[in-house]
């Protein structure tokens, strides 16, 4: 589920210095992870995609390519929430939308490649070097992403706040994302079965489609 950013409505009401404290540490908390998104992904997505190159496996450099778009859309978070921590009612900024749309784009062009791969890969009977760096950088994600999942959704849940609720609905479809990889890796490299990083990157895809497809309609919303 792509991030829905922007129908945002803090549910907090602050009937004191105490609880409007509270408001203002809870979105401190959920900058700092949008921040940590930002950063991980940078260094998933670039060890990502040099392993995937190396290996010669798809899935995994698909993976790393997703992490770059991953990161797009965590920037557009961490200015949502600078926005909101000045004026709750402030308007959606045109970089918010742009962000939106840009990773909208980036994923059906990421979809777009896997798929040219997945056909030259056939055609060539490509297989991998190996899908070992696969499995470490998978369960890598899931373990981070899961934590990261959690947190979010406490803070969103804590602030009432639907836009932090859909950016933790987005770090699960990345755990998603990392099974696929796991398990495309892992089969392979137990059985050498020929299509196994190419149904994985067919996985890829699906998630891709599904994402950039909700960064669009998420951008073309009526703002509130």
């Amino acid at each position: 589920m792509r991030l829905n950013l922007y129908r945002t409505k803090p549910g907090l009401c602050c009937f004191g210095h105490n609880m409007e404290a509270t408001q203002q540490q809870l979105y401190k908390q959920a900058y700092r992870l949008s921040l940590f998104t930002i950063f991980y992904n940078i260094i998933e997505g670039v060890v990502s995609m040099i392993m995937g190159y190396q290996d010669e496996t798809l899935t995994l450099l698909g993976f790393g390519i997703d992490s770059f778009i991953e990161v797009m859309s965590a920037i557009g978070i961490a200015v949502m929430i600078l926005r909101i921590r000045k004026n709750p009612e402030s308007p959606v900024s045109t970089f918010e939308i742009k962000a939106l749309k840009i990773t909208g784009t980036a994923f059906y062009m990421l979809s777009a490649g896997l798929l040219f791969g997945i056909i030259l890969n056939l055609i060539n009977h490509h297989k991998p070097e190996t899908t070992f760096w696969g499995i470490i950088i998978s369960v890598i994600s899931i373990g981070v992403m899961a934590r990261l999942y959690s947190a979010k959704k406490h803070i969103g849940k804590q602030l009432n706040s639907q836009a932090i609720l859909s950016d933790a609905e987005c770090t699960k479809i990345c755990i998603y994302m990392s099974i696929v990889l796991l398990v495309s890796s892992v089969i392979y490299q137990l059985t050498g079965f020929a299509y196994a990083d190419l149904l994985g990157t067919a996985g890829l895809i699906w998630f891709s489609v599904s994402e950039g497809k909700e960064a669009f309609e998420n951008a073309g919303e009526d703002k509130e």
